[in-house]
């Protein structure tokens, strides 16, 4: 479910910092590259394809950079599984804003529902030379959350 969320920048700033606490947070070995196809001939489906979108012209599936993906773009892949119940309405928004301006750097992100394990997830990635980077201002930010000692940082 979306959920509507009426709240000053400050509150919004400690639910999103309490959303990425309490996510599932889980760093995807290897690299990862964007295997494409054309629009009217859908990927075969593997155990490690992490997701699958199309346009109007091509498929293009989430899989694991193999050698023989030739010269294709590399990324890491991070994931967030949020618990059901949870408001987690800006959250791509706020991580790919503090993402750019920590690193310089843009993100992709790819979301589903699994409603059986407790609803939305993502999957980010970003270059791969900056995916240690990355995952180094999510662990951050996960450490610093409303509920860490302290209370969070200054926004």
């Amino acid at each position: 479910m979306v959920s509507v969320s009426m709240e000053t920048a400050e509150e919004t700033e400690t639910r999103l910092r309490r959303v990425i606490a309490a996510a599932e947070f889980v760093v995807h070995d290897g690299l990862w590259c964007f295997e494409e196809s054309p629009a009217g001939s859908p990927p075969a489906l593997t155990a490690d394809t992490l997701a699958v979108v199309r346009d109007d012209e091509s498929w293009s599936a989430l899989v694991p950079f193999a050698r023989d993906h030739g010269d294709v773009e590399r990324f890491g892949v991070f994931s967030f599984h949020f618990p059901a119940g949870l408001d987690n309405s800006g959250f791509v928004g706020w991580l790919a804003t503090r993402l750019k301006v920590r690193l310089g750097t843009g993100v992709f992100v790819v979301c589903g529902s699994n409603r059986a394990g407790g609803g939305i997830y993502d999957y980010w990635g970003c270059p791969a030379d900056l995916a240690d980077d990355a995952v180094a201002v999510v662990r951050e930010l996960r450490a610093d959350g409303p509920d860490a000692p302290g209370g969070p940082p200054p926004v």
